[in-house]
């Protein structure tokens, strides 16, 4: 990998903290989007990473975080789509407003960058350029309790195969599909004995496997329109 800038979406904390960290740690530089300051943030700045807060269920934030990104870039070398929310289909709101926030966080949003900055992608000096969303094992089986969720991160994996078409040969796009990644501190132990008998594997996936699925998709020269799972077996489950 080159210079050129990644940009990635939901920076402030888990897998997309850890991401960040990574690629700075190797020279690359990063443009990430946050929605809620976190104190990581600040580490993130020091090391160098270009940050704008970005609220996905704005409209006017997605297009004030495009025309930044195209004013102060010539290119980039790749847009990894890992801001994400989660709402379950009881929450305290109406059903609509449910879906259409999962539908605007998912969809709408990454289309509307990917349209917007595929110019960026396709002046990479790289011998190809990549968008990878970052999906959800529950796009190719459906969710009890997040229905809505789940319907998004579908049509997200649908926007892999649009994009991939639309943009090949030079920008390659992919998605990845895990389950368990790491679990939340406040979880607790019975939830954590549930979630790992869902696997075969029975333990976390952890973030440098995760980082581990990126850089494969990254590096390779002929993955494209497809979704990665990174579920630890559950579909034999």
């Amino acid at each position: 990998m080159n210079n050129e800038p990644i940009l990635v979406t939901g920076v402030a904390k888990r897998v997309g903290l850890h991401l960040a960290n990574t690629f700075l740690e190797r020279g690359i530089p990063v443009i990430g989007t946050y929605r809620t300051q976190r104190s990581s943030l600040a580490t993130l700045q020091q090391k160098g990473a270009e940050l704008y807060q970005c609220n996905f269920d704005n409209d006017s934030e997605i297009d004030e975080l495009i025309n930044s990104v195209k004013q102060n870039h010539t290119c980039l070398r790749a847009i990894i789509h890992n801001a994400s929310d989660w709402l379950p289909d009881n929450a305290d709101q109406p059903s609509s407003d449910i879906l259409r926030r999962m539908m605007q966080v998912h969809v709408n949003a990454p289309y509307q960058i990917n349209l917007a900055l595929a110019s960026l992608l396709n002046a990479s000096t790289e011998s190809h350029a990549d968008i990878i969303h970052v999906g959800d094992y529950v796009s190719s089986r459906g969710s009890k309790k997040h229905i809505a969720y789940a319907a998004s991160k579908a049509a997200q994996d649908n926007l892999t195969l649009s994009f991939a078409a639309k943009l090949a040969p030079k920008v390659k796009v992919n998605s990845l599909a895990p389950a368990l990644v790491i679990f939340n501190p406040e979880d607790d132990e019975d939830y954590r004995r549930k979630a790992l008998e869902k696997s075969l594997i029975q333990h976390e996936a952890g973030l440098d496997e995760f980082q581990h699925a990126i850089d494969y998709l990254m590096q390779s020269n002929y993955v494209t329109g497809r979704v990665l799972p990174m579920d630890g077996g559950r579909h034999l489950r």
